[in-house]
């Protein structure tokens, strides 16, 4: 099947709650998979990549934050780009992570494993984060 011309996307509204993780996971992992029936082959363990990193991504902005946030992945070229925006304007910060599981591992792993992470500002005084990773052989 040749792929369309429009690039696959999806966005995703998140209330700031415990929920907020899993929904985006779940989004992550079926766009992940219905590319594939589009003509966009993804490795399968770079949709546990990209499960990973939205995980960790969302979760930092719902408990860092005090307001909603979105989700967006774009598909192109063998790329996924993931944009998390968010009310803060504070940029994350890489702490040491506990070694009793209470956290300080999640920015690390998303930097570890990107090709490209940017934190940009909003227009609204908040800041998206961006995340650029491989998803194809």
């Amino acid at each position: 099947m040749t792929p369309s011309h429009h690039p696959p996307e999806r966005h995703l509204d998140l209330l700031s709650d415990v929920s907020a993780a899993g929904r985006a996971r779940d989004a992550t992992h079926l766009f992940l998979h219905s590319v594939g029936d589009q003509g966009y082959p993804v490795l399968p363990a770079a949709v546990d990549a990209a499960v990973l990193v939205v995980t960790e991504l969302v979760t930092n902005a719902v408990r860092h934050t005090d307001g909603p946030c979105s989700l967006d992945l774009a598909l192109h070229g063998g790329l996924l780009d993931i944009d998390v925006t968010d009310t803060s304007s504070e940029p994350p910060v890489t702490r040491l992570p506990h070694l009793n599981g209470s956290g300080g591992w999640g920015w690390i792993l998303v930097r570890h494993i990107a090709r490209e992470v940017r934190v940009l500002p909003t227009s609204t005084g908040g800041k998206c984060i961006h995340v650029c990773i491989a998803v194809a052989g």
